[in-house]
């Protein structure tokens, strides 16, 4: 297995192994088809599970309702604020809860959940670490996303100065609690996993990248995009704009801590 590791700057939190506690947060909106497949995939290998329920229709709440009277976690918005929005609450949940590090995975079942071990093993042994997943994508990727997935990657090695982010959109991926909310992202929506990863990296973070499987879902299977053409692409062009422009003041304070 291929791994990237790239440190900027000293850490400003370190972690031991003796501390550490994970949870799996799985952000969920309308998912109502999946989300206990999921869950209960997820619970054979990690046993504190947080949904988050992002305002869903009465279908999905309902089955979220029936998870947490068996034992699973959830944290319910009243309303739809996107998937950025639903997993900064899933990290702020973790960190009342004590967790020290939160999986995050789609409610959709695109991603290969018998993966979760082998990300557990990796963050383990390096708890300090960020780990991302590489997409190994097969044929059911509409390739429109593919050639814009490269332009975001492109972006994000200018705005971390380096090849530390292999990719910073797949949403399987093992957050350091205390890093992630220290980030302080502010997008809400698709750019969420592109600016909290740059963001990460800049505090100093340890990135490991971890090739993951990644099959895309037909609608008779469960598949559902929330992506909005225009709005998730106007706010990912601007969340692209604001790090490239950011960049260099963050490299000249960096360098000035060494």
């Amino acid at each position: 297995m291929a791994h990237a590791i790239f440190v900027q700057a000293e850490l400003s939190f370190t972690m031991t192994k003796s501390t550490y506690r994970l949870c799996c947060i799985i952000p969920c909106y309308n998912n109502s088809s999946t989300i206990r497949t999921v869950a209960g995939r997820v619970r054979q290998k990690i046993d504190d599970i947080i949904i988050v329920n992002d305002g869903s229709n009465e279908e999905t709440t309902a089955e979220i309702i029936a998870l947490e009277k068996e034992g699973f976690r959830a944290v319910h918005r009243s309303q739809n604020g996107g998937k950025g929005a639903a997993v900064k609450s899933g990290f702020q949940a973790a960190q009342d809860a004590g967790f020290t590090h939160a999986l995050q995975i789609d409610a959709d079942g695109q991603h290969d959940l018998d993966l979760i071990p082998t990300f557990m093993e990796i963050s383990k042994k390096a708890p300090d670490s960020l780990l991302l997943g590489h997409p190994l994508f097969d044929d059911s990727a509409p390739k429109l996303r593919l050639w814009a997935r490269k332009i975001t990657i492109f972006w994000t090695h200018v705005e971390t100065l380096g090849f530390a982010i292999t990719d910073p959109m797949c949403g399987f991926r093992i957050y350091p609690v205390d890093a992630a909310i220290e980030a302080a992202a502010k997008g809400n929506y698709m750019e969420f996993d592109i600016e909290i990863a740059v963001k990460i990296v800049r505090l100093g973070v340890p990135v490991i990248n971890v090739p993951v499987p990644v099959r895309y879902l037909t609608e008779e299977e469960g598949g559902i995009s929330h992506f909005r053409m225009w709005e998730d692409n106007f706010a990912i062009t601007r969340t692209h704009v604001k790090l490239v422009l950011s960049a260099i003041p963050w490299a000249l304070k960096s360098s000035k801590k060494r």
